[in-house]
């Protein structure tokens, strides 16, 4: 096959998916009320539980984790599975404890719960912050990390004769503008059947990986087939296959204690109260929907180490990639998982795994600029600046901003190339504000008469230790490695739990108590204790997998 009759081919299946997702949500949203607030910005508090779970899970993908999970595999071992499997036992805490006292509550935003038990400022703060910190870091980051994806595959600068930094602009202007189209005119509900859709090709496109991956590695070793591929990942370095690490392991490997202290804290911020990913909960046709999306979503968490871990051991086996790599330099880890893609994927077939990806890239910034354009209306704009506007009003200046946000990223986006490890920095730098609101929502649901002034007493705590932690940089005893920063979590988290119970006891304020609005129906889904136990025990099942009782024997 010629290069151009295998550009075309590309071409033409990348279009007919793409074309083909924003057929069936423009179709799927035809009929819905978009010139309501709940209708725009909670899609009419109408979600389903699958629907629920594929934008959840695709809120949470990005190219940035399809790239940086598999470098991370790439460099040290399967040890990476646990950003996917141990959000299993967060989103059990969703569907169990939070999700029933936000729709119970009538939640349309986190902020908005902050204003009800702590008053207007508290959510202020918190929104003015994560507003800026979406549109200004987390948008132009997604823009930039998938620009980068399809620049290395695709190899955009070599096809349009322009620089690196010309292509990667240009990729993020058309992510940003087709991103836009979903979250700005489409509301939540386009977004959220957009990212379904996607769900299901990424499903599709990402176990297709690391079985053409096998082949090739088979091929490469003497094998033949798959099975001679998985014998030959599996017995050539059994470290490689372990996903329990030591207690003093550095970055980016993740200690064992963590994956039950600082990584468990912060994913409870980030699937319980975060709101670019709670949004989508928030919008379920009634609590049973809503526990089946968490529930289902923790399933297809599950299987996220066959397309975010597997790949890149792979990666680190396969021959005929090597130099690439070796010529990357420091930054192969990033080019590991995109030089597989060039390597192992028919060009028949790149244009769907290309849909596929884009998709991926599409959800996270739809989802992030929906959740951006949400918290501005409802939490600043109608509450602080006109309270007395319509809903009508509402979703224009939604729009509004959503596009002014939109441009915004897509103006900064092509400059984080020179930027230099951006997006470690802003991983360490969400957990300023992880723990502030986690403990800010806890506080509403587990004491009831803690003082209104609890979350900033709080916010100014965990601020001024976790800056100190990150300045002073310590490393662990009798070693140059730094402490992994999620050891601060573990630390501060029950420290600041005991610091709001003794608000609580001994500088008490008013009593609240939670009242039930009537917003949606409250009762539980019926199988969820059975569904949740198959998890917890799938989620186990694989750590033992992949440790020394398993693969790593």
């Amino acid at each position: 096959m010629s290069f151009f009759s295998s550009l075309a081919w590309t071409g033409i299946s990348f279009l007919l998916f793409t074309v083909l997702v924003a057929v069936i949500s423009a179709w799927k949203t035809r009929d819905e009320q978009l010139d309501t607030a709940e209708g725009y910005f909670l899609a009419g508090r109408g979600l389903p539980g699958v629907v629920i779970a594929g934008s959840l899970l695709l809120t949470n993908l990005s190219a940035e984790q399809l790239v940086g999970l598999n470098g991370q595999s790439w460099k040290t071992n399967m040890g990476p599975i646990a950003w996917e499997v141990g959000s299993m036992f967060t989103l059990l805490v969703l569907a169990y404890y939070f999700l029933p006292k936000y729709l119970k509550m009538g939640a349309m935003t986190i902020p908005s719960l902050m204003e009800e038990r702590y008053g207007k400022g508290t959510k202020t703060m918190f929104s003015l912050v994560i507003v800026v910190m979406y549109s200004i870091l987390n948008l132009p980051v997604i823009l930039y990390s998938g620009a980068v994806v399809f620049e290395q595959i695709f190899d955009i600068s070599g096809i349009l004769g322009t620089s690196k930094f010309m292509a990667v602009a240009i990729l993020c202007i058309i992510i940003g503008i087709i991103g836009g189209c979903y979250a700005i005119f489409g509301g939540l509900k386009a977004v959220a059947v957009s990212d379904t859709i996607n769900g299901v090709g990424l499903i599709i496109g990402g176990l297709m990986i690391p079985f053409l991956g096998f082949a090739a590695l088979s091929a490469a070793t003497g094998g033949h087939g798959i099975f001679d591929g998985i014998k030959y990942m599996v017995e050539a370095d059994p470290a490689k296959m372990n996903a329990i690490n030591a207690w003093n392991a550095p970055e980016p490997e993740v200690p064992w204690p963590l994956i039950i202290t600082g990584m468990f804290f912060n994913n409870l911020y980030w699937w319980c109260t975060n709101q670019s990913f709670v949004q989508r909960s928030l919008a379920a046709k009634s609590l049973k929907e809503g526990q089946k999306g968490a529930i289902f979503c923790g399933f297809l968490k599950c299987l996220g180490p066959l397309y975010l871990v597997i790949p890149g051991v792979i990666a680190f086996y396969l021959p005929s990639i090597q130099d690439k790599l070796t010529a990357a330099g420091s930054s192969a880890i990033d080019f590991a998982y995109p030089a597989l893609i060039a390597e192992i994927v028919p060009k028949p077939v790149m244009g769907f795994f290309a849909a596929v990806m884009f998709g991926a890239i599409l959800s996270s910034f739809n989802s992030v600029l929906n959740s951006a354009s949400t918290m501005f209306t409802l939490d600043l704009y109608r509450s602080s600046i006109n309270p007395q506007a319509s809903d009508t009003k509402c979703v224009k200046v939604g729009k509004i901003y959503g596009t002014i946000a939109g441009c915004v990223a897509i103006v900064i986006s092509p400059f984080v190339m020179y930027a230099g490890g951006i997006t470690t920095f802003l991983n360490s730098m969400s957990q300023f504000v992880s723990l502030p609101v986690l403990c800010t929502i806890l506080g509403i649901f587990m004491f009831k008469r803690i003082p209104k002034y609890m979350p900033k007493v709080i916010t100014v705590f965990h601020v001024v230790c976790y800056g100190a932690f990150l300045l002073i940089k310590p490393c662990y005893p009798g070693s140059s490695n730094p402490i992994h920063y999620l050891y601060a979590m573990a630390v501060l988290f029950p420290i600041e739990l005991l610091i709001m119970w003794y608000l609580n006891k001994y500088r008490p304020g008013e009593e609240y108590e939670i009242h039930d609005v009537g917003a949606v129906d409250l009762t539980p889904w019926k199988y969820r204790h059975v569904v949740s136990i198959i998890g917890l025990i799938i989620a186990v099942a694989i750590y033992i997998l992949f440790s020394p009782l398993g693969l790593a024997a």
